[in-house]
């Protein structure tokens, strides 16, 4: 049962008074006995977080992809200065020049800005070099492993369309309350209706709109990846030329093993412009999934990344006030 749950719960995570009952009806078990295995998973820490996940772009941050190249005797240094920016979600070392990978966002009121903020974070971390590079086409993004060795190789994305909206103090406060961690308990909802003054009907109400919208991509759960049995994941690179971008960004993004795809802005020192980030249970795995892609695109001027160093991975906290305590902070030291 364990892998189907873990399965189950990536993709969605029902919006229910008693999800975890709903959850034991689909794989033939009881409630008290999902709620006991995912209560062990997380203490294994196989489950890093169950939450909704929201986009980025929607709530109006500005965000990016970064690249820092950074002395070796600096790392853990420029590691720690990075970390400390709210808006710095994931944090890897990787096996390149360009050696610190980062996504970072800034808040819709920032006054410092995304580029700002980068070129502080370069200066303070003391890099050489820096590569910025925003997402100009989002191909996918779906995090969820294989769990039970069963799905296809392909999966066909569907492209939902979103409605419009125009977010009220109340979203923002269904928002803060819906990105955290929920509790392992029969009713995981209860505390946030109460805190909101709200009964489950508007919750999740209110809840649907923002899925409607395309705000919140989804509810579900997040794995931390090596201790569910992926033990190596690489950013795949891929130099392609801008005529054919679409077409390769479609083909990459249809394989399973592939949680995000994008395309991205390529330099003079940095070629590639797709980036596709591949997840197996070992590097010889990824390898051959990454050759195998190569094979079936034709592409042949392409790299791979691995992270040999996870600095920092959590979900970003929307409507924080850490991110103006950061540019307070910064503002106040300069």
């Amino acid at each position: 049962m364990q892998d189907e749950l873990l399965y189950q719960m990536q993709h969605a995570f029902p919006l229910t008074q008693r999800p975890f009952q709903q959850i034991a009806e689909t794989l033939g078990s009881a409630e008290d006995k999902v709620i006991q295995t995912v209560q062990r998973l997380k203490e294994e820490k196989i489950i890093r977080q169950t939450s909704a996940i929201f986009d980025t772009k929607r709530l109006g941050y500005k965000s990016s992809l970064v690249a820092f190249k950074v002395p070796h005797e600096r790392i853990e240094t420029a590691a720690e200065v990075i970390n400390a920016h709210p808006g710095v979600s994931h944090n890897y070392l990787r096996n390149h020049d360009y050696n610190i990978w980062f996504t970072m966002a800034v808040a819709p009121e920032s006054k410092l800005g995304l580029e700002k903020t980068i070129e502080i974070l370069k200066t303070q971390s003391g890099a050489e070099d820096a590569i910025v590079l925003p997402t100009l086409k989002m191909f996918k993004i779906k995090v969820q492993m294989d769990t039970t060795g069963k799905r296809s190789k392909k999966e066909r994305g569907k492209k939902a369309a979103h409605k419009p909206i125009d977010l009220t103090p109340e979203h923002i406060e269904v928002i803060k309350l819906l990105q955290q961690d929920i509790d392992v308990v029969p009713e995981p909802f209860k505390k946030i209706a109460q805190t909101l003054g709200m009964d489950y009907k508007k919750l999740f109400e209110i809840a649907h709109e923002l899925k409607e919208a395309g705000v919140m991509r989804r509810f579900a759960t997040i794995l931390n990846h090596r201790k569910a049995g992926f033990g190596a994941n690489a950013m795949s690179v891929w130099a392609v030329p801008e005529e054919k971008s679409e077409e390769i960004g479609q083909q990459l993004a249809e394989f399973s093993a592939v949680s995000h795809c994008y395309l991205r802005p390529s330099y003079p020192n940095w070629p590639y412009n797709l980036f596709a980030m591949v997840h197996a249970k070992t590097q010889e795995a990824c390898d051959a999934l990454i050759e195998e892609m190569a094979q079936e695109t034709g592409l042949t001027h392409y790299g791979k990344l691995y992270s040999t160093r996870e600095f920092k991975k959590q979900r970003l906290v929307y409507f924080d006030d850490a991110f103006e305590a950061w540019e307070e902070k910064v503002a106040g030291s300069r």
